[in-house]
Formats: C-alpha cells, sequence, structure tokens
C-alpha cells in the first residue's frame, strides 16, 4: 500500500493530512475550492485490479524514446494489464443482439461521459430572488410558503441578500407589503419617492453597489381594489390611465437605483410608455423586463398571501392571458420587443415550458421564467410529507426551466439551489 502526504491549503493555518491509497484511487475526494480552505469528503476504498494482479506501476529502466520503440519493433513489448473479462449475465439470460448502429445509451453509461455531453447548465448567476418586505422591524413568516418571509426592509433583507449574494446569488427582485392605509384607488403610493420600495432600493444599494436590483411595476400592491390598474365603476380596468401612473413608478424605482423594472400588469403598450418616460429622465441604462406572458393562473395563491393583494372583487381574466392560448404569447412577444423590452419573462414557469420554448424560438432577447409561488409550495409540501426528495426535485425543476430556454430564472429557491451548487449543507 503506498501513501503520500499533501499540504492543506488553508491561510490560517498549515498543517499537513495524509492520504491513504489502495491501488490508484484514494479514499478521500476535494470537493470544493474557497479563498480560506480546501474541503474534502469521505470516500470509499476501491481496490485497482491492476494493483491486485501484480499490474502496478513499474520502474524506470532508464531507456530512451528510441530504444523503447526499437524493442517494440524487435517484438520485445512491455507487459500491460490483461483484457478484462466480459460481466457474467444472470443466469438464465436469454442470448439476444439487435442489429443497432445507434445506441444513444453508449454516451450515458459514466458519469464522465454524462458531464461531457450534458447540454444544459445551471449556476447561481442564473437565479433571481424574489424578496418580500414590509415596514416592520421583525421577519414575519408566510404560512403558505414554508421558508420565506416578510423581511424587516431595513435588518432582515440586509442580511438575506448578504447570504444569497455569498453563494453567488447576486440578483433580487423587490415585492413591498404595502400598509393599508397608504392604498388608494388610483395607487398613488407606486410612485412615492420616499416609498418603501425606493427607500429600500437606496439602502441596498449603499450597502452592495453591484447588486442587480429588479423591480416589480404594478399598481396591485398599492390599489385597495387588489387589481393591477384603476378600476372604473364598473369594474372595469382602465388600461391607457393606468399606463400613465405605470410610467410614474417606473422612474421613481429608477430613480432610487433600479437596474430593471418590471411591469407585470399586462398592459397593452405599457412596455412602449415606460421606455419612453425612463429615457426622458434621462434614465436610458435601465432595462426593460416586460411580464410578455403573465397567465391568469391559480398557482399565484400563496404570493398574494404574502403581499396580502388578493383582488377585492373579480379575478384578472381580462389582463392577464388564459392558460389555454399558445399562439397568444407570439402577439404579446412581438409587441413588446417592437416597444423596447430588454428581457421577455414567461411566468408561471413549470406549467409553461412549452411557452417559454415558444419565445426563445421567436425571439433573439433574454428570456426569463418565473417559477412561482404555487410551484415552490407543492415542492416544500411534498419534501415535509417525504412523498418526494424536495432538493433533487427543487433542482430538476430549476434545470427543466433553464432547457426549456430560460435564460434566468425567479425564483424562491434561489438561495437554497445556489447552496446546493456551491456545495454546502442546507
Amino acid at each position: 500500500m503506498a501513501s503520500m502526504t499533501i499540504n492543506s491549503v488553508n491561510f490560517g493555518t498549515a498543517k499537513a493530512v495524509k492520504f491513504e491509497y489502495v491501488g490508484l484511487r484514494v479514499h478521500q475526494n476535494i470537493t470544493s475550492v474557497r479563498h480560506h480552505s480546501v474541503k474534502f469528503a469521505p470516500r470509499s476504498l476501491t481496490v485497482n485490479a491492476a494493483e491486485a494482479h501484480g499490474y502496478g506501476p513499474v520502474k524506470k529502466m532508464g531507456k530512451s524514446d528510441e530504444e523503447c520503440e526499437a524493442a517494440v519493433v524487435a517484438g520485445i513489448v512491455p507487459e500491460a494489464p490483461p483484457v478484462p473479462p466480459i460481466p457474467a449475465a444472470p443466469a438464465g439470460t436469454p442470448l439476444a443482439t439487435l442489429p443497432l448502429s445507434k445506441r444513444p445509451r453508449r454516451n450515458r453509461r459514466s458519469p464522465a461521459l454524462r458531464a461531457a455531453f450534458q447540454e444544459t447548465s445551471i449556476s447561481p448567476a442564473n437565479l433571481v430572488y424574489p424578496l418580500f418586505i414590509h415596514e416592520g422591524e421583525e421577519d414575519t413568516p408566510i404560512g403558505a410558503m414554508p421558508g420565506c418571509y416578510r423581511l424587516g426592509w431595513r435588518h432582515g433583507l440586509v442580511e438575506e441578500v448578504g447570504k444569497a449574494r455569498d453563494v453567488g446569488v447576486n440578483s433580487i427582485v423587490l415585492f413591498p407589503k404595502v400598509p393599508d392605509a397608504l392604498k388608494t384607488s388610483t395607487g398613488d403610493e407606486a410612485y412615492n419617492d420616499n416609498g418603501l420600495v425606493p427607500r429600500t432600493i437606496r439602502l441596498l444599494k449603499d450597502k452592495y453597489p453591484d447588486l442587480v436590483i429588479y423591480t416589480d411595476v404594478a399598481l396591485d400592491p398599492y390599489s385597495s381594489d387588489g387589481h393591477d390598474g384603476i378600476v372604473r365603476e364598473d369594474g372595469v380596468i382602465m388600461n391607457d390611465e393606468t399606463v400613465h401612473q405605470l410610467c410614474k413608478q417606473a422612474v421613481s424605482q429608477a430613480r432610487a437605483g433600479a437596474d430593471v423594472v418590471s411591469p407585470s400588469d399586462m398592459m397593452d403598450g405599457r412596455v412602449g410608455a415606460i421606455r419612453a418616460a425612463l429615457d426622458a429622465e434621462g434614465f436610458q441604462h435601465v432595462s426593460i423586463m416586460s411580464y410578455t406572458a403573465k397567465y391568469a393562473s391559480s398557482f399565484y395563491g400563496p404570493f398574494r398571501e404574502a403581499l396580502d393583494s388578493n383582488p377585492r372583487f373579480g379575478d384578472k381574466k381580462t389582463y392577464q392571458m388564459n392558460p389555454a392560448n399558445y399562439r397568444e404569447a407570439l402577439i404579446e412577444t412581438r409587441e413588446d420587443e417592437a416597444e423596447g423590452a430588454d428581457i421577455l419573462l414567461v411566468k408561471p414557469g413549470l406549467p409553461y415550458l412549452d411557452i417559454i420554448r415558444l419565445l426563445r424560438d421567436n425571439s433573439s432577447l433574454p428570456v426569463a421564467a418565473y417559477q412561482v409561488s404555487g410551484e415552490y409550495s407543492m415542492i416544500k409540501a411534498g419534501g415535509v410529507l417525504k412523498m418526494i426528495d424536495e432538493e433533487r426535485v427543487m433542482m430538476e425543476s430549476l434545470m427543466c426551466l433553464r432547457r426549456a430556454g430560460a435564460d434566468i430564472i425567479l425564483t424562491y429557491f434561489a438561495l437554497q439551489a445556489a447552496r446546493c451548487m456551491c456545495g454546502e449543507k442546507r
């Protein structure tokens, strides 16, 4: 048995770690490297077949390349491990060989080959972390979304953003829980320069200047009616008048330091109007992520509990898209592109993978997917009940969104998923 001593990497103290080898495989494996230390995880011992049969490392003879070649030409071939035997099949296995020229399983037969041919990858840089904020100082748990909180904007939020940045998630999107006393039928609080969202943006930019901040542009958190637009007395959601308010809201957020404003209201023409309003105020550098294909989905329930923003009456089907419609997403895509959108978003995510692919195949703009609260809560619930492996399903769901064509994913799993990618324990 051979042994080797390797110095561990630790900038605080330098200490030696001894590794025992059997054959050619080490029983410990480096799992992650950070700028402070090298971590090791245990691995089972494996005996190399060549070592077991006496075909281990051979002492060098000191011959030149020409002498080695001449020996082989003369028929003096050095010994090498024998051809491994063909593994035996279970007794009773029929003799059968299909005449196949294509066998896709050949590219799946080992972890190394599967990794080499993997078509889709995901990293923390692909994730945007949606965060709920409120005026209070304490973090309030959200019953329908285990692990999520209404974060105090001065304390809990700053700490959560710090945790996310530690594992490579440097993009967030803010959703405010606005006091009922500030809600009105026209949602004027949405463009208050000293409101909850602008104050929070200024605080975060002061603490983390390179943090990418997305904001939500819509009236529902600020509306006494709970709708994304101004409601006429007969219940009709007014389009152009709402867009006027949204322009003021977007400019207020840009003034506070937002990097990307995200109209989620689904009013017609709002992207072009917001682009013009931002440019007129000198915010040509601020991007627009349009909720291009936002469906009137039943998967939003937990989110509305988080913000206490359920519609006071009716539903949102006159402005959000019909879940039965596919081609209509192309109409929205073409309009948003023409009006100056920088990013196109599909919401919800997993139930609408076909729509994500549709946008990906028909636009050269970046595509975003929103893995919404209902998707998150179902995975969490399934994990708690031990019906699924929460961590594996979480990572698979995110990979599916990437595979469908999403460049970035808005997900409440952002911190948990990034920790998994970095090899940390939850």
